[in-house]
């Protein structure tokens, strides 16, 4: 057992506890500049450890009914198809040094988008709102279709995207869904989409399952505490300094 590995984890896990987002946007930067890790073994690495991580949280809000199955399935009819799509492309041509500098490309976009979902939420929700006044009902599957495949090439080729950016879509198209139907929608499409792309990246040999267990060791806790300090720390707080992480963090990967 990895004693950094351990505390890695259990830092994420407190942050995603606090926020419920910042998992795979801080977990992927870590595998990389603390433990030195391959950029596609990070990011397969961080899939299981997203896929494994998010599964209580999705039993948890189907069993309190927080889970828009339609949304859900709309969502993963795009973004698992992507998902296969873009591993089959990598194992056909295999991890050439041009894949290795479009997974480090996308992982810095990724997080800097994520940082701008995170830092402007309430943004989002009204774009949302004013969207809704000229979008049709019925152009909405497709789109959310749509949403799903994007997710799922992000997901893919950088591990993150599948929380924050997942939710910030969602709240586009259905801007009116309860924040806990948001959440757990969220939760319910992120889990098989990253176990999906996980399975793709470990049969390419992207997973290192020895640090992976050491991350969970701690992560588990960590979310569990997390979630009681939030009456704590103040939320803004919070959502300040994560958003300063990624933004740092996306900015070093990239350049």
């Amino acid at each position: 057992m990895d004693l950094v590995a351990v505390l890695g984890g259990l830092g994420v896990g407190l942050i995603v506890g606090l926020t419920g987002v910042g998992g795979g946007s801080l977990m992927t930067p870590l595998l990389i500049g603390v433990f030195k890790l391959h950029p596609a073994v990070a990011i397969g690495t961080d899939l299981w450890f997203a896929g494994i991580t998010k599964s209580g949280g999705a039993v948890a809000h189907h069993r309190m009914g927080h889970v828009d199955y339609r949304i859900t399935g709309l969502m993963l009819a795009g973004s698992v198809p992507a998902a296969i799509a873009t591993l089959a492309l990598m194992h056909f041509t295999g991890v050439t040094k041009g894949w290795a500098s479009a997974l480090t490309f996308s992982l810095g976009i990724a997080l800097l988008l994520t940082a701008v979902t995170v830092a402007y939420k309430k943004v989002w929700l009204a774009l949302g709102l004013k969207l809704e006044r000229w979008l049709p009902e019925s152009r909405k599957p497709a789109l959310t279709v749509l949403a799903g495949v994007i997710l799922g090439v992000l997901v893919s080729l950088s591990s993150i995207g599948a929380g924050a950016i997942g939710a910030t879509l969602i709240l586009l198209l259905y801007p009116r869904v309860p924040a806990q139907r948001l959440v757990g929608t969220d939760i319910a499409h992120a889990v098989p989409l990253t176990l999906v792309a996980g399975i793709g990246h470990a049969s390419l040999g992207h997973v290192d399952w020895g640090l992976l267990a050491s991350l969970l060791i701690g992560s588990l806790p960590g979310i569990w505490l997390g979630a009681r300090l939030t009456r704590a720390m103040p939320e803004k707080v919070v959502r300040t300094l994560l958003c300063a992480s990624l933004v740092t963090a996306g900015l070093k990967v990239i350049n």
